[in-house]
């Protein structure tokens, strides 16, 4: 009699196997160590304790561990312990994200040795997988690097279970992997180096796409970067050396971890030492992320400055991908180009995440395609593929206990990310085996998602938008499909409800399975139905009109079509009623003067003014309340005397902040004092706003509270909610 070891998780890809080779010497173990279809499977003649706990405790640094099962079985160990050819092949198991170069590569390529400046260079420790990857099994004959022959010092690192090479599936050097070059010609480091110093743009090919580099020191080479990419205030994101981030930003523990965590994200940080200001207008922090592959290691350390690294798209489309297409679409913007030879299989945004509170905005390259287990009473949960919404698309699988949530896909109402949605649901259904039995889509009929999911000849189960924010919340957290019900805050832009209104400002009671809206912000029209979203003044006059302060629209105002809007709204022409919690924080910011008559992005205005909180300021706005209806027409008063007053703009963003915080908790925690539910759920796009989110989690304290930390908590989470809904539905 022997053993058998099952250890199912992220383990196939990340050097798992030499991981236990290694302890099996160590230990005098007799055996084998294979991959199959279901993660790593070790036969050996003995299983001691100490060997079974090292597995675990000094895992690869990219590998994550879900379950070992040990259990005694007939085997007929071999003399010694090897890694055997692998086993049935199949889509059971993990494929592990794209990982940062690794400590021991970075010093590879600064070294003498012969990957000295090699921009491909990697191990399996860090590196591309799922950009490279065509299909499982994760064999370098199914990844793009399957042109390129290793050569035979590569070939010898490959195959020796003590290199940490072994079986890296994109091994290479400069004898045999991918190559770089410039555009025009030269030294491609340092011809592209000296064209950012010089103030130019260029187009850099990455992990998951190309980005538009220039100096994030030049003002002027940042406003010929806007002005050419039609971006005039969205803020644009920054790569540095770590020395280089601690001189201009504040760094915490949290934020150093986040930094240097293989998923190298882009990281929120408040701004400290002076950059342009045009980086992020009317904001009080900025996106940095470390170079996390060679390529970026060799180019930032020759620059020697922070490098403005944003997506290489058209606005609205997704990331360019191709050398081709780079040229034919990045060549208006780019004054030249650094290309690489290593095609890529998907695009792949950078991800965007908090330290603390720990969020993820943007779940993209390095986070995908990770699983979250199912909470438990889902073991018998069917297939579901969920499609999500319109904007921030995003798909998600379910299958074996587990959901995966696939990558940020872009706003649907363009017509390229529609046809990039339809590709990643082709790709992620193929590359995990996936065979579903329902489709779940929101219950809004005009999202391009939802439309696509009828066509595809399977159930569909329609779920209501804000019903899925909470589902997705609560699955992320493990809340067992008995649990309970429980209050949900979601708060967010606009999405259908089922009283064929607009909701954005809701606390809803209920579960999995079903939801019931039980308070929330008090409607007032869309004036102009999507041109609301675009203009907050429109916002800030309806809301003003409803407080009996139309003198005060007027004066605010004074050049806007205030008359044909208001005719519009007493006709209901183009004004949909809304409780968006979105779009009163519009309202509020264009009162105060922030970008009132036009933002240019989603959010802008609700950013703008959250960057003016200061949290030491004491007190809050009072908003109406009647059982469960909250009314912001109280704080228009408030706000209006305090600015005649001088009061500093500061003040009021946080009173009002924490005015809106305390209204929505005070509603949830009725509830739960009632006995009603048994925690509190927070989603909904407002809830990447810290100050709101930091306010509400105060307000509830005693209660349990249910936060996103993983999944997004915008309308990049809805799927995830989708799924757990129809899932629930067919249990």
């Amino acid at each position: 009699m022997g053993w058998r070891i099952r250890v199912r998780g992220q383990v196939q890809g990340v050097g798992f196997r030499p991981h236990v080779w290694q302890l099996a010497q160590r230990f005098g173990l007799n055996g084998e160590v294979l991959n199959d279809a279901e993660g790593v499977l070790i036969h050996c003649d003995a299983a001691p304790a100490a060997f079974i706990a090292a597995i675990t405790a000094e895992k690869p640094p990219l590998s994550r561990i879900d379950q070992i099962e040990v259990t005694e079985a007939e085997y007929e160990a071999p003399s010694g312990f090897v890694i055997a050819a692998s086993g049935a092949k199949g889509a059971e198991t993990r494929v592990t994200p794209d990982a940062a170069t690794c400590p021991a590569c970075r010093d590879e390529i600064h070294g003498h040795g012969r990957r000295a400046g090699y921009a491909f260079t990697n191990c399996t420790h860090c590196g591309p997988r799922f950009t490279i990857l065509n299909a499982l099994p994760y064999d370098r004959a199914q990844t793009t690097m399957a042109p390129f022959t290793m050569c035979p010092d590569c070939a010898a690192e490959y195959v020796d279970p003590a290199d940490r090479r072994f079986h890296a599936q994109p091994i290479a050097c400069p004898t045999c992997g991918p190559r770089i070059w410039a555009e025009p010609e030269g030294d491609a480091i340092i011809v592209t180096a000296e064209r950012i110093l010089a103030g130019q743009i260029v187009a850099i090919k990455g992990l998951g796409g190309f980005h538009l580099c220039c100096d994030a020191t030049n003002p002027t080479a940042i406003e010929t970067l806007r002005t050419r990419k039609h971006r005039p205030t969205k803020p644009l994101a920054l790569m540095a050396t770590l020395d280089t981030i601690h001189r201009y930003a504040r760094v915490t523990d949290a934020d150093l971890a986040l930094l240097t965590d293989p998923a190298a994200p882009i990281v929120l940080l408040p701004k400290a030492d002076a950059l342009p200001d045009a980086l992020a207008p009317h904001q009080n922090q900025l996106g940095w992320m470390l170079p996390y592959t060679p390529l970026h290691h060799l180019l930032i350390e020759t620059v020697g400055r922070p490098l403005v690294m944003t997506s290489g798209n058209l606005s609205g489309e997704p990331q360019v991908i191709g050398n081709d297409e780079a040229r034919e679409k990045l060549g208006r913007f780019a004054d030249a180009f650094l290309m690489h030879d290593r095609d890529i299989a998907r695009r792949l945004d950078d991800s965007v995440e908090r330290a603390k509170p720990p969020m993820i905005l943007r779940r993209a390259r390095g986070r995908v395609p990770s699983t979250i287990p199912l909470p438990e009473g889902f073991e018998d949960a069917p297939q579901v593929l969920a499609l999500g919404g319109q904007m921030k698309g995003a798909i998600c699988l379910t299958k074996n206990r587990e959901a995966l949530l696939g990558h940020h896909l872009g706003d649907l109402d363009d017509v390229l990310c529609a046809a990039e949605f339809e590709k990643a649901v082709t790709d992620y259904s193929a590359l995990f085996d996936h065979k579903p039995t329902v489709v779940a889509v929101d219950a809004h009929h005009g999202y391009r998602a939802t439309r696509y999911g009828q066509t595809l000849g399977l159930p569909v189960v329609e779920a209501w938008h804000h019903h899925a924010h909470l589902a997705s919340c609560l699955a992320e957290n493990g809340w067992p499909l008995s649990g309970g019900p429980v209050a949900g805050i979601i708060l967010d832009g606009t999405g259908l409800g089922p009283d064929g209104t607009l909701w954005g400002g809701e606390v809803l009671l209920g579960d999995y399975r079903a939801a019931t809206r039980v308070g929330g912000l008090t409607p007032a029209p869309l004036a102009g139905g999507d041109r609301a979203a675009r203009e907050p003044w429109r916002n800030a006059m309806v809301r003003l009109d409803q407080a009996g302060l139309s003198d005060w629209a007027d004066e605010l105002f004074p050049d806007a079509p205030r008359d044909i809007l208001r005719h519009a709204v007493t006709k209901g022409l183009n004004a949909p009623l809304s409780s968006s919690a979105g779009r009163l924080f519009d309202a509020v910011a264009a009162v105060v003067g922030l970008c009132p008559m036009a933002q240019s992005y989603e959010g802008e205005a609700a950013m703008a003014l959250e960057a003016l909180v200061d949290t030491s300021i004491d007190g809050a706005y009072t908003f109406g309340e009647d059982n469960g209806w909250i009314d912001p027409s109280p704080i228009w008063g408030q706000i209006r005397d305090d600015l005649r007053r001088g009061v500093s703009l500061s003040q009021i963003a946080t009173h009002f902040h924490r005015g809106l915080a305390h209204a929505f908790a005070d509603v949830a925690r009725d509830l739960f004092e009632q006995g009603k539910v048994a925690a509190v759920a927070l989603s909904g796009g407002c809830y990447q706003n810290v100050a709101l989110f930091t306010m509400t989690k105060a307000r509830l304290e005693g209660i349990p509270t249910l936060v996103h930390r993983e999944i997004p908590a915008n309308d990049g989470g809805l799927a995830l909610g989708q799924a757990m809904i129809a899932a629930a539905q067919s249990i």
